[in-house]
Parts: C-alpha cells; structure tokens; sequence
C-alpha cells in the first residue's frame, strides 16, 4: 500500500524528521576511537526516549533477519553497511561508520542514515565514497516533484553512483515510508527515467543510495544474521533522507534542527 500524508500528518512527520536527524547528528558527535557500538545503541535509546519516539528497529523481524532486530540503531562499520547489528566492538582510527536510524512518533515514521570517518586517518577512498553517496542524495532530491515518476529518481541516483565508478545492488534501496518504517512503493538506486509510479503531493519516500567500492554483491554475517556485509571485504558508505513530495518539489525532513 502506498500512503498519502494529510497535511496534519505532514507536519507530525517534520517533528519525526527532526528527532532523527539530531539523533543522528548528537551521535555522531559522541563516536570516537574507542567508543563502543553497544554504548552507541545504548546512547540512542536514551536519546529516542527523551523524545517521546519509539525506535522501529527492536521488534523489526522481516523475512531475510533472523528474528527480531533487538536494538536501536544500525552501526554499520567499513564492510558493513545495511542492518547493522550493534556488537561489542570499539572503534578504531579510521574505521568508516554509518548510522541508520527510523523512530516513529505520534503515528508516523522517519528514516535515515550517514556515513562518516572516526578519528583523524582519512582514507581517500573512503571520502569519495561517501561524498558519491551524498551527490546521488542531492540529485535526486533536486529532481523529486510532483508529476515526475520514480525512475526518475533513481536514474538520478545512478547517474551519480555509475559515473563515480560504483557498481548499484539493487536488491535493496529506498522506499515509502509513513505510518510504518517500510512501504511501497521501493526506489531503486538504479532506473530508467519516465518510468514507475508518478510522484504526488504527500508521498514519503526514504531516499538512501548506498555502495560497496569493489563489487555488488551483499552477504549476510552468519553470526548475528543481520548485518550485511560487502562479498569482498571492501569497505562501503550510505547516506539517507526522508523527504516529503510537496505542491513545489520535495522538502527534506530528516535535517537536524540548527
């Protein structure tokens, strides 16, 4: 089912946009070498709590998990990069860190992730990474209107990602997302444009293009069943909005308040 937001729902939307964005953005703050992904987790409970949000990762059981998620947030680390699973694991100089976040507040859901560098080596490669992941964001922002149709913002995900030499997996992409954290209709970060279902005032889409830097293809860590990895070992990036189709374009909601 695809859900249309009224214009009240909308605006609970923006309170629920904000939580995560500054969720994220505060936790961010807090990562450094040394920091452990189960008082990452720990951070954000607190933190969701103090927002009067529920995060809809705990009881999040789909059919490719192996049972309920049980935390949080998702800390994706180097060759990590969906449905990270929280471990006990401290962060180390250099290690390439993205935090996927979805609460819902006052019935409506909002969603997103970011990629980012822990401590002071900077790899290049880790950086253009990321920064692919943020243009392919942008630009498909940048097109989403209404009329326009869904490919038309995945082939703008994919000119970004393609052109910095990036192979797409598109067994997972964005999505719709309302009053729960995964709807139709799914975006995939790869497209014709012209095609798919046209974009209305109302509409949320989960935007989240994401890469692995050597190859497409995923697999699942066999310990916790979650986590997936790149096949290679390569190291990989994500970066997520939700964002609302408006009457004049799309407005981003998971921005932190400044």
């Amino acid at each position: 089912m695809i859900e249309i937001l009224t214009p009240s729902e909308l605006d609970r939307a923006r309170v629920t946009g904000r939580i995560v964005g500054d969720v994220l953005q505060r936790l961010k703050a807090r990562c450094r070498v040394g920091t452990n992904l189960l008082q990452v987790d720990q951070w954000a409970r607190e933190m969701i709590d103090a927002a009067g949000a529920t995060s809809c990762y705990v009881d999040y059981a789909p059919s490719f998990g192996r049972g309920p998620f049980g935390h949080y947030i998702c800390t994706a680390v180097n060759d990590a990069v969906l449905h990270g699973m929280p471990r006990d694991y401290r962060l180390a100089d250099g290690d390439l860190l993205t935090l996927d976040l979805a609460v819902i507040k006052d019935g409506v859901a909002a969603d997103a992730a970011i990629s980012f560098i822990v401590g002071d080596t900077r790899n290049p490669q880790d950086v253009a990474m990321i920064d692919a992941t943020e243009r392919a964001l942008v630009a498909a922002i940048h097109v989403a209107a209404p009329g326009l149709r869904l490919g038309d913002l995945s082939h703008a995900i994919e000119q970004v990602l393609s052109g910095a030499g990036y192979l797409i997996n598109t067994e997972f992409g964005g999505h719709g997302i309302g009053s729960t954290m995964h709807q139709d209709p799914h975006v995939s970060n790869k497209g014709r444009p012209g095609r798919g279902y046209r974009l209305r005032p109302g509409l949320l889409l989960a935007l989240e293009p994401w890469v692995m830097a050597d190859t497409d293809r995923l697999i699942t860590d066999p310990d916790d069943g979650w986590t997936l990895r790149s096949a290679t070992g390569c190291r990989t990036a994500h970066t997520e909005h939700t964002i609302a189709i408006t009457d004049h374009g799309a407005e981003i909601l998971t921005l932190p308040q400044q």
